[in-house]
């Protein structure tokens, strides 16, 4: 059975590429457009794996995964932070939410595939 990978990301291009990318190589993909709905999606899904962009309007990714975190029924799955953020401090603060990889952008396609099969 294909690992699930819930994707959340609100630039649609970018959702399309990263579940397009992921369902190529093998992952069913659940794609998620507004953060605001990603706890409660990830609750059903049951994701092996959840991306997590983290600038988005309404409510930013590090501010999700958190709330992932603190979900028993979650708080195994890892998280793939996302971002156009790269300053060190950056990244730093995203881990310290509780993401387990962080992934600039602008992606390498194998770069983000070499990614997710290490934390699946």
């Amino acid at each position: 059975m294909a690992k699930r990978v819930l994707v959340v990301e609100d630039n649609e291009l970018n959702l399309k590429l990263f579940c397009d990318l992921l369902r190529a190589h093998g992952f069913a993909a659940e794609p998620v457009r507004d953060g605001r709905e990603a706890v409660a999606r990830a609750r059903a899904v049951r994701p092996d794996l959840v991306i997590m962009d983290i600038q988005m309007p309404h409510v930013t990714g590090d501010r999700l995964i958190p709330e992932l975190k603190a979900d028993p029924d979650l708080a195994h799955v890892p998280v793939m932070a996302v971002t156009a953020y790269a300053g060190r401090e950056d990244e730093e603060r995203i881990r310290a939410a509780g993401a387990d990889a962080y992934v600039s952008k602008p992606i390498g396609l194998a770069r983000f595939v070499e990614a997710v099969r290490t934390l699946v």
